[in-house]
């Protein structure tokens, strides 16, 4: 691999890792309806795992209370029956066609719970971000070892590498600060 194939791999992969780490935020649950908080639910339709997105449309009509409907209305008891085994803590209301979630106000209790939720899953955007590093500093040395970068060219591919790891892990910190500061201010 010759250096910028090697930056552009480790750029992608850390975007990746600081991606899904976004997702996990958004379907964290703060005091508010917001249709992210389902997003994770998947429901046994037609045989196979589908995310709820697929099968009904998420709306929130009232600050506190999401609705799904569902497109085909044999799912509704499907989809009542995944978000119970769901570990959002919502007991979905039906009355036939639409189903109802109310999310109550946070506990302090629940809101400090959620504070060290986000700081292990920022943990864990860090190391997979880390171990991005890790790989494409291994790359680097073996493209030095195979005659394809200079000692110079390597050294500062990995100097662009450590600026890229302080990047994304600084986009990992302000996003998780952000989302505990939501929390804990609502």
């Amino acid at each position: 691999m010759d250096q910028d194939e090697i930056l552009l791999d480790a750029e992608e992969r850390m975007e990746k890792a600081y991606n899904v780490f976004k997702d996990q935020l958004s379907g964290l649950r703060t005091g508010r309806a917001t249709p992210g908080l389902v997003d994770s639910v998947r429901v046994e339709a037609y045989g196979s795992q589908t995310p709820i997105k697929q099968v009904a449309s998420v709306s929130v009509p009232e600050p506190q209370q999401i609705a799904i409907r569902p497109f085909d209305g044999s799912l509704l008891n499907a989809i009542m029956k995944a978000i119970q085994a769901s570990e959002l803590g919502l007991a979905p209301q039906s009355d036939g066609r639409i189903i109802r979630l109310n999310i109550p106000p946070l506990s302090t209790d629940r809101r400090r719970q959620l504070v060290a939720r986000i700081k292990e899953m920022a943990e864990d955007a860090r190391i997979a971000i880390r171990n991005v590093r890790r790989d494409a500093n291994k790359h680097a040395d073996t493209s030095h070892k195979d005659k394809l970068l200079t000692e110079d060219d390597r050294d500062k591919v990995k100097e662009q590498i450590q600026e890229l790891t302080k990047q994304y892990e600084g986009n990992v910190n302000t996003s998780a600060s952000e989302k505990e500061k939501q929390i804990m201010d609502e």
